[in-house]
Order: structure tokens, then C-alpha cells, then sequence
């Protein structure tokens, strides 16, 4: 059994590590505020095209993919994002303040076309933006598809899927989401 001295030294040496990576992304052209954690083992694909705020923490194994070089990903302060997220960007996703994504999320703001006369794989994709407004709260495994916002300080049970905006203060179910309450 770990002692408490063990585990404090621990705690600390993967706040150390967690930072120094968000600095090695900074130097890598991304623009960090202060304070934010970038967990192991997470991949960041063109780090020019993401922003994140202050004390804002991305747990180990995220992956966030700018498809290209115009993309914007913008992720506000004191966001959190769980172990095994996947962001896949083409254009635009932005993140408000006080944002929790728990782990395993998907977010998109494309789809393929799929017209029946060619080829999925040749026709290219269609995007629109993703906004999560601030004090969300996505539970595990919840996909969000292209064209969304989520309303300030809606909930989105796990393992929903989410093809429509979301309103505000709403909470959110299924595959498709559906509102199934509101917060008091």
C-alpha cells in the first residue's frame, strides 16, 4: 500500500509532467493559457489550430485532429476532458468555460457525403460548426455530430447521441438525444 508521502510525490510529478507537455505543445505553435494539463499518450494534430484556457486539464490518450490548417478549435478555461476523447475537426469547434467532457467523447463538424451515383469515398464532406456553450456537461461515451450547440448548462446523459442543438439548462438522452428534463 502506498504511503501518503508516495502518493502526494506522485500527484505532483504527473502535474509536472502534464505541464511540461503543454509546454512542449506551445512551443509546437499552439496558444495554451496558464495552467493547463495535457495528459500522456494524447495526440494533438496541427497544434497551431487549437487554443485552450487557463487551468483547463486534457487527460491522457485524447485525440484531437485539425484536418486542416484553417481550422479553429477553441476550448475555453477550466475545461475538463476525459481519458479517450476524440475530436475530429475540419473547420470549427468551440468549447465555452467550465466544461466537462467525461471520457471516450466524440465530436465531429463533418459529415461524408453520400449521394447514391458515386463513390462515398469521392464525394468529399460537408461541415458545420460545433459549439458547446459553457458549464456543459457531456457524460461518457456521448457523440456530438456536426451543426451543434449545446445550450450554457445543459447535461447530456452517456452514451447519447447528439444530432440537434441542445436548449440551455436542458438534459438530454437517447440516440437520438431527446430532452428529458431541465435543470431547477
Amino acid at each position: 500500500m502506498l504511503s501518503l508521502l508516495e502518493r502526494q510525490l506522485g500527484d505532483t510529478f504527473s502535474v509536472v509532467f502534464d505541464r511540461l507537455r503543454s509546454s512542449l505543445l506551445s512551443l509546437r505553435g499552439a496558444h495554451l493559457d496558464g495552467r493547463v494539463r495535457l495528459g500522456k499518450r494524447s495526440v494533438i494534430q496541427k497544434p497551431w489550430c487549437l487554443s485552450i484556457g487557463s487551468r483547463s486539464q486534457i487527460e491522457h490518450q485524447v485525440h484531437i485532429k485539425a484536418t486542416d490548417d484553417r481550422t479553429e478549435i477553441r476550448i475555453g478555461k477550466s475545461v475538463f476532458v476525459g481519458f479517450n476523447c476524440e475530436f475530429d475537426i475540419s473547420e470549427k469547434l468551440i468549447i465555452g468555460d467550465h466544461v466537462l467532457i467525461a471520457p471516450g467523447c466524440f465530436i465531429t463538424d463533418h459529415n461524408h457525403l453520400h449521394a447514391a451515383n458515386k463513390l462515398i469515398a469521392e464525394q468529399g464532406c460537408e461541415c458545420a460548426p460545433v459549439t458547446l456553450e459553457d458549464d456543459v456537461w457531456l457524460g461518457a461515451h456521448v457523440v456530438v455530430l456536426p451543426g451543434v450547440t449545446i445550450g450554457r448548462g445543459a447535461i447530456v446523459a452517456a452514451g447519447s447521441v447528439v444530432n440537434r442543438d441542445v436548449e440551455s439548462m436542458s438534459i438530454v438522452a437517447g440516440a437520438p438525444a431527446r430532452p428529458i428534463g431541465k435543470r431547477a
